[in-house]
């Protein structure tokens, strides 16, 4: 359904035949995101930069989209409670009705267009990820949506092209103790490893999801830049530790630094 190339460098997971309702209920939609993800590419600095509120990747691909017409939006919803009474004695006016209204939001999505509500989850904490998919459930209850795509990241492979660079390039840093910072290195954050499990459960409900995870094949060396061995795939978990093991503390080398 998507290109070789797309499948090379991306990986996919879908509950509900995601991807064949995507494509056969919202062909557009379907067609832009092939799109999206054939021109995208992971740099140097993105992927070497501290990060700030939302970083350059989920920006970058957020623009892509609004270029092709998908648009943030948020929805609210409003219920009217009312409680009747029964009249007692029978054939005498009943107490009037007690009733109220209560208004509750959702958290904007990232993209919508069509009947497609799209999110960009590179490097958030993970909690963010039952955000999308309550989003993604509620508008899909309502029949506002067919699908639902979340585009994140493979935290290992990810992690380890991150790292390399950093240490090929020159760009290793260290925190104010000398210990080294792992790139990536936060396993509490949105990755296809902790989306998986949330979609495996079936906490979208009846909504089809269809993820799509950044792989160290996503990386175009610019002029000068370093370039990755080519592997088949990242080498596995322990390359490079993660932040919440105890192994990250990879001290400065005596006598270096911080430019």
């Amino acid at each position: 359904m998507f290109s070789g190339e797309l499948q090379a460098r991306y990986i996919f997971a879908e509950v509900r035949n995601a991807a064949a309702a995507l494509s056969g209920t919202n062909p557009v939609e379907f067609d832009h995101l092939g799109s999206v993800l054939t021109g995208f590419w992971l740099t140097l600095d993105s992927l070497t930069d501290p990060g700030g509120g939302k970083s350059d990747v989920a920006a970058d691909l957020d623009l892509a989209f609004r270029h092709l017409g998908w648009r943030e939006a948020g929805h609210t919803s409003k219920t009217l409670f009312r409680l009747n009474f029964s009249p007692w004695p029978p054939r005498t006016p009943a107490l009037p009705p007690i009733e109220f209204e209560f208004e509750t939001s959702g958290h904007k999505v990232d993209n919508f267009r069509g009947r497609v509500a799209l999110d960009v989850e590179w490097n958030a904490k993970d909690g963010n990820l039952d955000r999308d998919l309550a989003n993604f459930r509620a508008l899909h209850d309502v029949g506002l949506i067919d699908v639902g795509v979340l585009i994140t990241r493979h935290h290992e492979r990810t992690k380890w092209v991150a790292n390399y660079l950093a240490d090929v390039g020159g760009r290793v840093r260290y925190d104010a103790l000398g210990r080294r910072i792992v790139l990536l290195g936060t396993t509490t954050t949105t990755n296809l490893e902790k989306l998986l499990p949330r979609l495996e459960r079936g906490d979208a409900g009846g909504c089809p999801v269809l993820a799509i995870a950044m792989t160290e094949l996503c990386y175009r060396a610019g002029e000068g830049d370093p370039v990755p061995p080519a592997l088949p795939r990242a080498p596995g978990p322990g390359v490079y530790p993660d932040e919440d093991e105890e192994l990250i503390v990879a001290q400065r080398p005596e006598g270096e630094a911080d430019e």
